[in-house]
């Protein structure tokens, strides 16, 4: 080989090893880049993975506190329903009474409304033909010397009576006694349907 030959063959050998030098570093930068970003990509997926995770809970905790809160106002509706039942049943029972009873019943709460002893006492259509005379009778004798007669007009209630005079009335109705004892008497009659 000649002197220039080896020159050349000297140059291209040293060109060589730089560049397979820098083809390693670059490589090795490439290397380095894509580990960086791998990580920083499995960094970002874990964290996108974490909140998914923690947004399904919320949504999870979420829905489940609301289940919650219908079930307690769906019980709650039932337990006011159970109780308001229990109320309705009070007004048939009394209205149902045996006649001897509800006769005495109504005569005590037309005396007791008695203000003057002169009243009309105001049934409902089957209660003025069904115990009418007997009430007016037994209220004037709880009276001693009562004065209180029979209306020849009726009411539209379930039970009990009105007791009028001229314009002024004294609701004794079997639904306006009962509903006067449920607001008094609700947490005691849910204390026994529910305890």
């Amino acid at each position: 080989m000649k002197g220039t030959e080896k020159i050349i063959a000297h140059i291209l050998a040293d060109a060589k090893e730089q560049a397979d030098a820098i083809l390693a570093q670059a490589e090795q930068q490439c290397a380095d880049i894509r580990a960086e970003y791998d990580a920083k990509a499995k960094e970002a997926y874990t964290e996108r993975i974490r909140r998914g995770v923690a947004d399904c809970q919320d949504r999870v905790d979420s829905m489940d506190r609301i289940a919650r809160m219908e079930a307690r106002k769906g019980i709650l509706a039932l337990k006011q329903q159970k109780v308001s039942d229990s109320f309705d049943l009070a007004c048939e029972k009394i209205v149902n009474l045996p006649a001897e009873q509800y006769t005495a019943f109504l005569a005590k709460l037309a005396a007791k409304a008695s203000v003057t002893g002169d009243e009309e006492i105001v049934l409902n259509a089957k209660d003025a033909s069904a115990v009418g005379s007997a009430v007016v009778d037994g209220a004037n004798a709880l009276l001693g010397n009562g004065k209180l007669s029979l209306s020849k007009k009726t009411g539209s209630f379930a039970g009990g009576l009105i007791l009028r005079r001229g314009s002024i009335e004294a609701n004794c109705t079997a639904e306006l006694l009962v509903e006067l004892c449920r607001s008094e008497m609700s947490a005691q009659i849910a204390k026994l349907l529910f305890a």
